[in-house]
């Protein structure tokens, strides 16, 4: 199973990117995993137009047959484990693609949404778009090692 990450815009500041770094060096041992940064959107009039521009864009780059987690922070939040059960969950299934989707700073349309397989937040507070690459790139990681009982994760 391939795992994808897609994003709006460049990670632009370099302790991020230092972070995004290393975990997506220390996921290739567990998974095929590629990270995808959507080229950002001119800024609109408004919100709602640059959320339409952002989701028809994710949504050119999501096949049928993908299984798409939406992070929004209207999502139902999980634990460490249950991240781990679920991924586990879709590694033994049919999946090919599972797609993870970060939104840009207004969120995400509706279509987007609806085309979502499962929607989930990080956490009940709110995040720049861009340290939620990070945190997610790290609950991969932490998922992964709970998979295989490796020593990261403190229950």
């Amino acid at each position: 199973m391939k795992v994808i990450v897609y994003s709006i815009g460049k990670t632009n500041e370099s302790y991020l990117r230092e972070g995004i770094k290393l975990y997506l060096e220390r996921l290739k041992h567990y998974s095929n995993l590629e990270v995808v940064e959507l080229k950002d959107v001119k800024p609109q009039a408004n919100a709602a137009t640059l959320m339409q521009l952002e989701g028809a864009g994710f949504l050119s780059q999501i096949q049928k047959d993908d299984y798409v987690v939406l992070l929004d922070e209207r999502g139902d939040q999980m634990d460490s484990v249950t991240l781990s059960r679920f991924i586990e969950k879709q590694q033994v299934s049919s999946i090919k693609r599972l797609v993870f989707i970060i939104g840009g700073a207004f969120g995400v349309d509706d279509q987007l949404r609806e085309r979502s397989d499962k929607i989930f937040s990080m956490s009940s507070m709110t995040f720049s778009h861009q340290m939620i690459r990070l945190f997610l790139l790290e609950q991969l990681y932490r998922a992964f090692t709970i998979i295989r009982g490796e020593k990261y994760h403190n229950p």
